[in-house]
């Protein structure tokens, strides 16, 4: 259907692509992995038009569809065919409300009113997202934007969907609902789909091929049982049937239950002992509303040094609204947040950030100027650090950025990952992050990480509100859960995450409570084997 014939592209002599040959099937699901910035949003581009006619940089090669070559077709002329949804749903809305944007593509194509309206209707079934058709799209959670995005190109009925990152901003139903749904679409009607993700442990059930990007430029490309074998990156379940020895790799929660009636008894790891600790944030009775709607509903929070807390709930539910007001900046109808004596609120923007620091899920709002470089500089200069501390920061999260680069030309992880790092670098004592993990591999997950936990080893409190289960099993010593703008569950991660169907992490579903990640269960293998 799709052919891409020895493509290659460069930005001057930075080779992204090289040699590059996929073809994609009517009626499959191809999974593009990765680690980040090795050019998996570039590949998509190239399918879409977008690369190089937005982004600079020479393309050479061709893609062919159904034979005839579209290499030199504008990214409009081939709209109706290949859909394209993007990292920032944002940035790519053009309407008002919800069922505006929907409808939006469908009128530029001429499509009749009433085959309009249908399809409306059907989408906004499809990903459960009837109850927002009149909400203004700038009032939605970037989950709710992610859907809404989603929901504005399957209206086309294109033949072909791209889509970058589509299940970064979703929780975890939320997510399995999308991916649900787009293998109705893949097996029902022949809709071929050419998916980037850096969390596969939700896209591989789903996944009929994996196209691995290398760090050269080239790709592999075969089933996920054979690529993920010696694959650099790799979800829980794949990294705890490698460590187990089991084969084949389980894909699946199911195969692996399965597998892992096999395993040894291994003792239970020890719950986690907190020493008592300064509350450095008190939030009390905190309200939100924005126009009609209440975000956050009289919450009650405390935020200890050395304490990292993860804010979880599903997408709507008030985490980055109360976020924002913990902040400062984010507007409450009622309630009061002390830090350190003061209220954020109070503060200048300046004495602000000495107070909280916040990383927030659009990452790019904190980058202003033309280079890493400078931003990297700016960042050590306005924390009072030590030369190359951003610098040192970043290259822990995402190593070989070229400092020369415009912040704008990164990827979205890339992105991120130096809005971290300024952030971070002026170590205020709370340090506050939305959706931190979005575009990062699991290399660069695990050295954030560690970089939280350092942090907390100083005495700073961290929260972080994300959907990221693995990562919040990884890192939290508390969770909280909200819902509907208030807190329905808190405390320690092996009872809060365990406790539920929809956060629990891939090693708990497997083993049961009290187990949570990969490194547990190996050292307690190794005691076994022993």
């Amino acid at each position: 259907m799709i052919d891409l014939r020895d493509i290659g592209f460069r930005y001057d002599e930075h080779e992204v692509l090289r040699h590059v040959d996929l073809t994609l099937e009517e009626g499959e699901l191809v999974l593009v992995s990765g680690r980040t910035g090795v050019g998996k949003s570039t590949l998509l581009g190239v399918v879409t038009g977008l690369v190089p006619r937005f982004t600079g940089g020479v393309l050479s090669g061709d893609v062919l569809l159904d034979g005839a070559s579209i290499v030199d077709q504008p990214p409009r002329e081939r709209a109706h065919l290949v859909g394209y949804v993007g990292q920032d749903p944002l940035a790519g809305f053009v309407a008002d409300t919800v069922e505006e944007e929907l409808a939006y593509g469908m009128e530029q194509v001429g499509i009749a009113p009433e085959t309009m309206r249908r399809r409306v209707e059907e989408t906004l079934d499809l990903l459960g997202i009837a109850d927002l058709r009149s909400r203004d799209l700038r009032t939605l959670s970037g989950g709710q934007q992610q859907r809404v995005a989603i929901g504005s190109v399957l209206t086309m009925h294109p033949r072909v969907l791209v889509l970058d990152e589509p299940t970064s901003a979703l929780d975890p139903t939320a997510a399995e609902d999308v991916l649900a749904t787009l293998t109705r679409l893949v097996h029902d009607l022949g809709l071929t789909v050419l998916l980037a993700e850096h969390r596969l442990e939700r896209v591989l059930p789903f996944a009929d091929r994996i196209c691995l990007v290398t760090g050269d430029g080239s790709i592999r490309v075969d089933t996920p049982h054979r690529i993920l074998t010696d694959s650099p990156i790799a979800p829980p379940l794949v990294e705890l049937g490698r460590l187990a020895g089991w084969d084949p790799l389980p894909l699946t929660v199911r195969d692996a239950r399965r597998q892992a009636r096999s395993l040894p008894a291994l003792a239970a790891p020890s719950p986690k002992r907190l020493p008592a600790a300064d509350p450095l944030v008190l939030a009390r009775g905190v309200s939100v509303v924005h126009g009609h709607h209440v975000a956050v509903r009289e919450v009650d929070l405390t935020l200890s040094a050395g304490r990292v807390t993860t804010l979880m709930g599903r997408n709507g539910s008030g985490k980055s609204s109360l976020i924002w007001a913990l902040q400062g900046t984010g507007r409450r109808r009622s309630g009061t947040v002390d830090v350190a004596g003061d209220d954020p609120a109070d503060l200048a923007p300046a004495e602000r950030r000495t107070h909280v620091g916040l990383v927030p899920q659009t990452a790019a709002d904190l980058l202003y100027l033309e280079t890493v470089a400078e931003e990297c500089a700016a960042a050590d200069a306005g924390a009072e650090a030590a030369s190359g501390t951003c610098r040192g920061l970043l290259d822990r999260l995402a190593p070989g950025i070229d400092e020369a680069s415009h912040p704008r030309d990164l990827s979205e992880g890339q992105r991120l990952a130096l809005a971290l790092s300024i952030v971070l670098s002026a170590r205020p004592p709370v340090v506050l992050l939305d959706e931190p993990t979005r575009g990062l591999d699991y290399a660069g997950k695990g050295e954030l990480a560690r970089i939280v936990a350092d942090l907390a080893a100083e005495g700073r409190a961290i929260m972080l509100a994300t959907h990221d289960v693995e990562f919040a099993a990884h890192v939290a010593d508390e969770v909280v859960v909200m819902a509907d703008g208030e807190v329905v569950s808190s405390g320690p991660p092996r009872r809060v995450l365990a406790e539920s169907p929809s956060f629990a992490p891939q090693v708990t579903k497997v083993l049961g409570a009290p187990w949570l990640v990969v490194e547990e269960v190996a050292a307690a293998l190794g005691e076994a084997r022993a």
